[in-house]
């Protein structure tokens, strides 16, 4: 990495050290991301070629667009946990010790960890309220609510994974005196 050598980012370096490296977790819902984008790529190309030639549509398109998306969205969530693409407050931590630097990333971790068990005892609640009650999408696919649904409890317990994972590396990065 060049700017490693920058000493703008020689913060960013030393937190590299102890940042965890992508799991099989975070691959996992990468592919998967990846393969929501191409399906939804081709669900669209598919609907532009049958409404210019054929004068049809499927009319699933934006509902299927729609559930992926929000597939998408969180389960990508690990995914750019794990490859740091969140905001850092850099005019604020650059001017903080290393040590202090690392205390305020283990805060950080455990605040947002808390926050995503919320997430994940709610979306649950919510999945399984949609299941037991059998809710169903009031279009021609009819899909039960709660497999679509289902994607946002996985996504933020993923995102927790990866945030304990990320606090264990600032734990150690705080230990080793930041």
């Amino acid at each position: 990495m060049a700017a490693a050598h920058d000493p703008e980012f020689a913060a960013e370096a030393n937190e590299d050290r102890f940042h965890p490296a992508p799991s099989w977790l975070e691959k996992g819902c990468m592919v998967i991301c990846e393969i929501g984008i191409v399906v939804m790529a081709l669900l669209v190309l598919l609907e532009i070629f049958t409404r210019n030639f054929f004068n049809h549509s499927f009319e699933i398109s934006e509902e299927l667009g729609g559930y992926i998306i929000v597939g998408i969205a969180f389960l990508s969530l690990p995914v750019c946990q794990v490859y740091r693409a969140y905001h850092h407050v850099q005019f604020i931590q650059q001017r903080l010790s290393p040590r202090w630097q690392a205390i305020t990333h283990l805060a950080f971790d455990i605040i947002n960890i808390a926050v995503c068990v919320i997430l994940v005892w709610q979306l649950t609640r919510l999945t399984m309220q949609s299941w037991r009650s059998q809710d169903i999408a009031p279009s021609l696919l009819a899909t039960p609510l709660w497999i679509p649904q289902a994607t946002m409890p996985l996504g933020a317990l993923a995102v927790t994974i990866s945030l304990c994972r990320s606090a264990i590396g600032n734990v150690r990065r705080v230990r080793a005196g930041g």
